[in-house]
């Protein structure tokens, strides 16, 4: 992608390397009943638990290895610090330019529509860190928390995106990004809450399927940005559909030697996901990124 001539976003922060610390609704917890298989989907991010008014999104790709990153020593020397300073490594400097892209093209995008786009905050951490939606360990993988509108990356988790689940180059990491900020558009815009009073409806299935719709509308946020930035190149859009077909629910549940279960999907199928991340790269129309109308 096209990313050496945009600054990084001041919307940062260094939260150094250790555990999850005290207090808090423990996040691998949470995801319990949804380890079955022992992963989930990207991007990343199913809607577990309530904080307050609010459930955890977990970021896409939570738990999918359950090692991506574990505790670590030392840490990095910019912890506790924020601003552009923090993007100090490769990846996180990839990271910051492409949430300042996705802070100009969604500020466009709300301008249209007579409202002021309130962009999140991205938290760097290493191998455990306290949201606002609990603690959480680097397995969790990537997060969004609407409890505190901060997207949390321990950086690691490309590797694992790379090495293990074949989706290389810097289309693929920014399309983590971009569905995190996917969740965050919907925590403004209510679909979240919506989803969330089925969640707590009680019925497995309904929630299942309602998680589902609320992932595949990120994916598809997620191409939008990407159309709309203006900064693909050759390839990227291969890239970013191999991100998303490696971390679909199907994809995930036979690679961990189990049996396909649909009702169970909390992320979408691969299929589904390449398709609503498509329709995004394709229109870059964020009205045609309804997943709730209609079959997915």
């Amino acid at each position: 992608m096209r990313l050496d001539d945009l600054d990084p976003s001041d919307n940062v922060r260094d939260l150094g390397s250790g555990g999850g610390g005290g207090g808090g609704i423990p996040i691998l917890g949470l995801l319990l009943p949804f380890l079955f298989r022992g992963k989930l989907g990207c991007g990343s991010v199913v809607l577990i638990a309530v904080v307050g008014a609010f459930l955890l999104l977990s970021g896409g790709l939570g738990s999918l290895t359950g090692g991506g990153g574990g505790q670590r020593t030392g840490g990095s020397t910019t912890a506790g610090q924020s601003g552009a300073q923090v993007c100090n490594t490769a990846d996180r400097l990839l990271s910051c330019r492409v949430l300042e892209s996705t802070e100009q093209v969604w500020e466009k995008i709300f301008a249209a529509n007579g409202q002021r786009y309130q962009a999140p905050t991205l938290s760097f951490y290493q191998g455990g860190v306290q949201s606002g939606c609990g603690a959480a360990s680097a397995t969790a993988g990537p997060f969004y928390c609407p409890g505190d509108s901060n997207l949390y990356l321990d950086t690691s988790f490309f590797d694992e995106l790379a090495n293990r689940f074949g989706a290389k180059g810097d289309a693929a990491q920014a399309y983590v990004i971009a569905h995190e900020v996917g969740h965050h558009i919907q925590n403004l815009t209510g679909a979240a809450q919506q989803v969330s009073q089925v969640q707590r409806s009680g019925d497995t299935r309904a929630g299942n399927a309602a998680s589902v719709r609320l992932e595949l509308q990120a994916d598809c946020y997620a191409g939008v940005w990407a159309k709309q930035s203006g900064r693909l190149q050759p390839g990227d859009i291969e890239e970013g559909l191999t991100a998303a077909n490696a971390i679909g629910d199907d994809t995930l549940q036979k690679q961990s030697g189990g049996a396909v279960v649909p009702d169970s999907f909390t992320h979408g199928s691969s299929a589904e996901r390449m398709r609503w991340l498509k329709r995004g790269l394709d229109t870059g129309d964020p009205a045609q990124c309804d997943t709730f109308s209609g079959a997915v």
